[in-house]
């Protein structure tokens, strides 16, 4: 089949779009409102981008609270959900009120981070401490502008529990980063494999 995007005439019960590009990592980002105010929400248009320096992004769709908090305090913590966690973190991406916390939402503990003010997830076996670099307002091939906003923030800091380091390494099939799929499916990683670089 072929379908033509902007005529979204793809005859599917669902849009499939989501589900082809996938998995895609989830990022869980926190951050303080310019009051001091936590909020956590899950974003799965998240990466990072590239790693000297590392610098992760996110995507939001609508100018949402995590957007509006980067741009005012400049920071934010990408806590990396995992499998054991999966529950919370499906919880914290209820649509609630501003000023209301996730956090207290899904019976979460926050972890105070070293390098920016905004709070971690204290059971996060991993945490990337981020200072805010840019934040892009979409738009389309027309120049029309979108209601979609990419936030990119530098990785100044990170946080390992030690339980996931095995020789050395982090072994992600003992903390199962989840991801997400299409429509409302979600995978975890529980197996990996390598294969070397071929030599030219």
């Amino acid at each position: 089949m072929f379908y033509e995007t902007e005529k979204n005439d793809h005859g599917l019960p669902h849009n499939p779009f989501k589900a082809i590009v996938a998995p895609r990592p989830i990022g869980w980002i926190s951050t303080l409102d310019k009051d001091g105010n936590p909020n956590l929400a899950p974003y799965s248009f998240f990466n990072a981008v590239c790693d000297t320096p590392p610098i992760v992004m996110f995507s939001s769709s609508g100018y949402k609270d995590s957007v509006s908090n980067i741009d005012a305090t400049g920071e934010f913590v990408c806590n990396m959900a995992s499998f054991g966690l999966k529950d919370e973190m499906n919880q914290s991406s209820a649509a609630v009120a501003h000023g209301v916390s996730e956090f207290d939402l899904a019976g979460l503990e926050m972890a105070a981070s070293q390098l920016v003010k905004a709070p971690r997830v204290a059971k996060a076996v991993t945490a990337l401490e981020c200072k805010h670099l840019q934040t892009q307002r979409l738009k389309t091939l027309t120049g029309s502008e979108t209601d979609n906003y990419v936030v990119f923030g530098q990785v100044v800091g990170i946080h390992i529990d030690d339980s996931i380091l095995v020789d050395g390494m982090v072994d992600v099939t003992l903390y199962k980063p989840l991801s997400r799929l299409g429509y409302m499916d979600y995978a975890s990683v529980t197996e990996v494999f390598q294969m070397g670089r071929p030599k030219a």
